[in-house]
C-alpha cells in the first residue's frame, strides 16, 4: 500500500522562524516510523518555498545557507483532476525530473506572523487540501491580543486593562498615549500585537523605560499593546485538544523563568535540551495550585477555545494574582511551541497519539467543508453576456 504524503509546513517569515524549525523537527521525529510519507515544506526567512530531505533532518539547520541551495524550490499546484501536488522546480542536470507529491494533508508548524496568523492557512483553503489547527479567522483573531481581548470582554471572559496603539498615533501624540497608560499605574507591560514567544515583551517600572519598552517593541509591530500589571503574578497555561463540538484540556502548568516575566529565553534556552524547543522550558507539571484553581483554569481554557472557533490543539496562557486567585485571559496560541506535547504527555496522551489526532481533526474539519455545497448554479453570466457590456454598465 503506497504511503500518503503528508506534508510538514514550518519556518516562514517571522522573528519564531527557529522555534517553527525545532517544533518540526519533533514532529517528523515522532512520525518517522509512521505510515506517513514525511513531505517537509519550509518557507525560508525570505519566502522561498523549499523541499527536499535534507531538510528532514535538524543537523542540516547548522548552517541554513548551505542548506537552502541543497534544497528544491516548490509549491502547490493542481493537476489535470483537480488533485492538490507538492511540486518541485524544474531542477538542474539533463536526468532530474522534479517530483511531485499528491497532498494527504498539511501538519502546520508555523509559529507567529505569517503561519501562525490564517496566512498559510488561507492559502489551504485556496487549495482546499486539509491541514491541522485552527481556521483562517480563529488563527487571525487568535495572533491579534488586541481583537482577541475584545472578543474576550464582549464574551464576559477575564482579561487586564490596557492602550492599544499604532506606531502613527505614537508619533502624532506620544504624551497622550503615556498619559493614558499611566492612569493604569506602573509597572506597565508592553507588548507588540502580533507576536509570540515573549518577544518585544518588556516590563516598564517607569516612564522613561516605558518609552524604551515601546521604541524597541516596534522594531517588530507597528500595533502595541500597553497592559497593567498583575501583583504578584503566577502564570498559568493550559492546552485544549479538539474542535468547537468536543473538546478535552490537558493538565495545568507554571512556566518558571528567571524574572516575573518570561522571557524567549526562558521559553527555548532554558533547561539541559534546549533544542527541544518550548518542552526545554523549566515548568512544574501539574501546576502546584488548588483542585478548585485547576478546574476552573481547565474550563475556561475550553470555553475560550469554543469561544474563538479553535481547532487542532491551542495552548491558553493565563495570568493569575497569586494573593486573590482571580484568573486573567493572557493569550491563545493556536500552533503552540512543541505542540504543547509535554502536557498531554501528563495527561495521558503520547505524542505519536496528539500528532495522529491533529491530523484526523483536519481529515474531518477537511470533510465536513466539502460536504456543504460549494456553487450554486446559475446562468447569471450566459444572460449577461447576452445583454452585452453596454447592459452589464446598467
Amino acid at each position: 500500500m503506497q504511503q500518503q504524503n503528508l506534508v510538514i509546513a514550518f519556518g516562514g517569515t517571522s522573528p519564531e522562524h527557529e522555534v517553527s524549525v525545532l517544533s518540526a523537527m519533533q514532529v517528523i521525529a515522532c512520525l518517522e516510523d509512521s505510515e506517513f510519507n514525511l513531505v517537509p515544506l519550509y518557507i525560508t526567512k525570505s519566502g522561498n518555498w523549499l523541499t527536499g530531505k535534507k531538510l528532514l533532518d535538524l543537523e542540516g539547520y547548522k548552517d541554513i545557507p548551505r542548506l537552502e541551495s541543497e534544497a528544491t524550490q516548490c509549491a502547490f499546484v493542481k493537476d489535470n483532476s483537480g488533485r492538490t501536488l507538492l511540486k518541485e522546480q524544474s531542477k538542474a542536470g539533463f536526468f532530474a525530473k522534479p517530483q511531485s507529491y499528491p497532498v494527504y494533508a498539511v501538519l502546520c508548524a508555523f509559529h507567529g506572523s505569517d503561519g501562525e496568523n490564517g496566512s498559510f492557512q488561507g492559502i489551504c483553503e485556496t487549495f482546499n487540501v486539509p491541514y491541522s489547527g485552527s481556521t483562517v479567522l480563529a488563527s487571525s483573531i487568535g495572533m491579534n491580543k488586541v481583537k482577541a481581548k475584545e472578543l474576550c470582554v464582549a464574551n464576559d471572559i477575564p482579561v487586564t486593562t490596557g492602550v492599544d496603539f499604532y506606531e502613527s498615533d505614537w508619533e502624532k501624540d506620544q504624551d497622550a498615549i503615556i498619559k493614558e497608560a499611566e492612569a493604569l499605574s506602573y509597572p506597565l507591560i508592553v507588548k507588540p500585537c502580533s507576536l509570540g514567544s515573549s518577544i518585544g515583551v518588556a516590563k516598564a517600572p517607569n516612564k522613561d523605560e516605558l518609552i524604551e519598552a515601546v521604541e524597541v517593541a516596534f522594531r517588530y509591530d507597528a500595533h502595541l499593546l500597553i497592559e497593567e500589571a498583575i501583583n504578584p503574578l503566577m502564570e498559568i497555561n493550559c492546552s485544549v485538544l479538539g474542535s468547537t463540538e468536543e473538546c478535552r484540556a490537558s493538565v495545568c502548568e507554571r512556566p518558571l523563568g528567571s524574572a516575573e516575566i518570561l522571557s524567549f529565553q526562558d521559553k527555548y534556552q532554558s533547561g539541559d535540551e534546549a533544542n527541544k524547543g518550548m518542552a526545554s522550558a523549566d515548568r512544574i507539571i501539574p501546576a502546584d495550585i488548588s483542585s478548585e484553581l485547576t478546574e476552573e483554569i481547565r474550563e475556561l481554557s475550553m470555553r475560550i477555545f469554543k469561544t474563538f472557533g479553535a481547532s487542532g490543539v491551542a495552548r491558553l496562557d493565563f495570568l493569575v494574582n497569586a494573593n486573590t486567585k482571580k484568573v486573567y485571559f493572557n493569550e491563545i496560541n493556536t500552533i503552540p511551541g512543541s505542540f504543547s506535547f509535554y502536557l498531554w504527555e501528563k495527561s495521558d496522551i503520547s505524542f505519536n497519539e496528539l500528532i495522529n489526532e491533529l491530523i484526523e481533526i483536519a481529515m474531518l474539519n477537511h470533510q465536513r467543508k466539502n460536504g456543504r455545497i460549494l456553487s450554486y448554479e446559475t446562468n447569471l453570466l450566459n444572460e449577461k453576456a447576452a445583454k452585452g457590456i453596454k447592459g452589464l454598465k446598467k
